[in-house]
């Protein structure tokens, strides 16, 4: 099952499998996948926290009765293959495995409890990190700490997930299993320009040297299409006007 909640511009998400410590399966993924496209468009929503509940955040791929394994029908079925277009807090109570932990990697921002742990554990059971894992994991640590996590499969514990910048903080007692997000108040950010900020880190990581024509075209796209909206002429007249802005995401 999923439960939802709605908080003033924020969805909190918590894909729940009692007694199976909120392991995926394909039921899960799939209805996990279909909550984040219903608000894609949304531009009420701002930031989008995925959570677990109890011991776990989410124990990875359910081994047992899974069925039909996920790499026969290809990664695209996984929601962490692609969380786009809003922001996205991985909240981390308890341990973190494979999927788990490539769920973390695949959200902007993290948080995670102080007795929590993440890890790939699929190569100790002969099966590959497939949805985003390896991809992305080298590209947010050294290559040889990716090589270690992910060909010894191997847990970390929160304070070396935060010392390799895998997480933006350690917190204390319940307060990743209240879903408390990270980064500051999200419904002060202007939407488009926070989607266009994530599509320009994204896409510029693959663009080349900043030296290169390649980035700045990526940002250029942007600006263009930021400058024009409704929203920064809204942000302009509230600050001249000493008014909170309301934004349109237009």
């Amino acid at each position: 099952m999923l439960t939802e909640e709605v908080r003033p511009g924020i969805l909190l998400s918590r894909p729940t499998r009692p007694g199976r410590l909120d392991s995926m399966n394909t039921e899960l993924i799939q209805r996990l996948r279909d909550a984040l496209a219903e608000v894609r468009d949304d531009a009420g929503i701002r930031a989008i926290v995925l959570t677990g509940n109890g011991r776990a955040f989410c124990a990875g791929l359910d081994l047992n009765g899974h069925g039909e394994p996920l790499g026969t029908r290809g990664v695209e079925g996984a929601p962490q293959a692609g969380l786009r277009p809003q922001k996205h807090i991985a909240v981390v109570n308890g341990f973190a495995l494979g999927g788990g932990t490539e769920i973390v990697l695949a959200c902007d921002l993290a948080v995670i409890d102080e007795t929590a742990s993440l890890g790939l554990l699929e190569v100790r059971r002969g099966l590959l990190t497939a949805a985003g894992g390896v991809i992305r994991l080298q590209r947010q640590v050294p290559f040889k700490i990716a090589a270690e996590i992910a060909l010894t499969g191997e847990s970390i514990n929160a304070e070396r997930a935060l010392e390799l910048g895998l997480v933006n903080r350690v917190a204390e007692g319940d307060l990743a299993r209240r879903g408390a997000p990270a980064g500051g108040d999200h419904r002060r950010e202007r939407p488009l320009s926070a989607r266009e900020t994530r599509r320009v880190m994204h896409e510029s990581v693959a663009a080349g040297s900043d030296w290169d024509k390649g980035p700045w075209k990526v940002g250029n796209e942007a600006m263009k299409k930021v400058f024009a909206s409704e929203d920064t002429k809204e942000g302009a007249r509230a600050f001249a006007e000493k008014r909170t802005p309301v934004w349109t995401g237009k």
